[in-house]
């Protein structure tokens, strides 16, 4: 069972290398897309007494996509950063859905523990197939542990509670990797978008006071674009982090209840076993 479990530890791992790539490199892909076909479309910009191709360069922002174009090189990446984080909240939230399982999980480990009060082990194991997840996984790991060594008159009463306990741990450790998986992704883009965004708002500030220290009168054109790319890549930048920051805190607070909630189902069945052999 042990080598089983390894093994599909490995290919989720696997998994999770690929997915973590494939969805930077998807959203700066996209970035780019946006950045250059959507955002720098000449429909976006005004073009009188301008040539075709200098509208988008010169031309004056009509709409929000205009504005936002006007924020540089730097907003690919901050768009990279906005999708990445959508990304992967959605994954998080498949993969922790699914690993919640069917059902309330407090109420399958009180389900757990009036079936063990009972001696029920094998409604037990039923109900973790039933209820599935990471939890039923873990529950069901410790129950079927507990059946193996109850009847062994090899051990003693300490080494099948060893046993069981040692049981519980290598289940639980199996199954948090896959629980916390991808969240340094959402906290990196929580660090990094702010700075990002900080980066272009320096280069958007630098223009704007280049436009200011020209000689005679001041490339009002210069400066506005360089406040316009400071003020977007800017907001970007705080975008891109709050969303990284809720994300990144409902995940670990939702995985700290389920681990809470395996260590109870856990102690439970180790209560019971030190109950029943005492």
């Amino acid at each position: 069972m042990s080598n089983q479990k390894t093994t599909k530890n490995s290919g989720r791992n696997l998994f999770a290398a690929y997915f973590a790539g494939a969805s930077i490199l998807v959203a700066l892909l996209t970035g780019i897309v946006i950045f250059m076909f959507i955002m720098g479309d000449p429909q976006n910009f005004e073009g009188a007494g301008l040539k075709p191709e200098e509208i988008v360069a010169k031309g004056h922002p009509k709409n929000i996509l205009g504005i936002i174009h006007r924020g540089g090189f730097i907003v690919p990446l901050l768009l990279c950063v906005n999708i990445t984080v959508i990304i992967v909240t959605i994954e998080r939230f498949i993969t922790l859905g699914a690993a919640s399982g069917k059902g309330n999980a407090s109420e399958f480990v009180h389900k757990m523990q009036s079936l063990l009060s009972k001696n029920d082990l094998d409604s037990a194991i039923k109900a973790c197939d039933v209820q599935q997840g990471s939890l039923a996984n873990v529950v069901k790991s410790g129950l079927t542990r507990y059946n193996l060594v109850k009847g062994n008159d090899s051990l003693n009463r300490d080494e099948k509670k060893v046993a069981i306990e040692k049981e519980l741990e290598e289940a639980t450790s199996l199954e948090l990797p896959m629980l916390s998986r991808n969240l340094v992704i959402i906290s990196t883009c929580a660090s990094v978008g702010t700075l990002i965004g900080l980066i272009g708002t320096v280069l958007g500030m630098i223009k704007a006071f280049a436009a200011l220290a020209n000689a005679g009168a001041p490339d009002t054109a210069a400066l506005a674009t360089g406040i316009s790319e400071a003020l977007v890549n800017t907001a970007f930048g705080i975008i891109a982090s709050t969303l990284a920051i809720i994300a990144y805190n409902y995940f670990t607070n939702r995985i700290d209840g389920m681990t809470h909630s395996m260590d109870e189902a856990g102690y439970s069945i180790v209560s019971n076993f030190q109950s029943n052999a005492a």
